[in-house]
């Protein structure tokens, strides 16, 4: 939704600056606990009660992350409770993500495969992977048989389709045409 997208914007980079002069891996695990906790259908009407006051609201979310929480963090929570701003944690965490790869020099893969994979073969694929893209890529597995065999790898917007699928499409297409 680009209306999320265009206000979660400035918590994400306020967040992100934070984040650069603190300690970058335990904010990325807060950052994802929150986007969790504010994904949480429950928690979406929890925050939208009217009886429910902003300080009664940050103090549940915050009560809810298992990390240890910063001043900074329990202020954040704070100001995006008193804003009525708890369902953008999931689109702030997004953004904040894609902020921290891009100052990393990294990218997200997902790697759509037919079949589970190894750590080994993950860690093979991704090699040759961030040669071809050019980049450092965290990737994450999903199994999907309707590959019927091969991975397809999607990293932001370029997909790199090398399942049996794709191929046998391909002939498919070339033989109708």
């Amino acid at each position: 939704m680009a209306e999320f997208a265009t206000v979660a914007r400035p918590y994400a980079e306020a967040l992100f600056r934070v984040a650069q002069n603190g300690d970058m891996a335990a904010w990325s695990g807060i950052v994802s606990e929150l986007a969790q906790i504010g994904a949480n259908p429950d928690m979406q009407a929890f925050a939208g009660n009217p009886n429910v006051t902003p300080a009664q609201l940050a103090e549940t979310i915050a009560s809810l992350v298992k990390s240890p929480l910063s001043p900074e963090a329990k202020n954040f929570i704070a100001m995006l409770s008193e804003n009525g701003r708890i369902n953008l944690l999931p689109e702030i965490a997004a953004q904040f993500t894609q902020l921290k790869n891009a100052s990393a020099g990294a990218a997200d893969a997902t790697v759509y495969s037919a079949f589970e994979m190894s750590a080994d073969q993950v860690n093979a694929l991704a090699a040759a992977l961030e040669k071809k893209f050019g980049r450092k890529l965290n990737p994450t597995v999903e199994v999907d048989p309707s590959l019927i065999g091969g991975v397809r790898v999607v990293v932001g917007d370029e997909v790199l389709d090398t399942s049996v699928r794709a191929k046998l499409q391909q002939m498919h297409n070339a033989l109708v045409a």
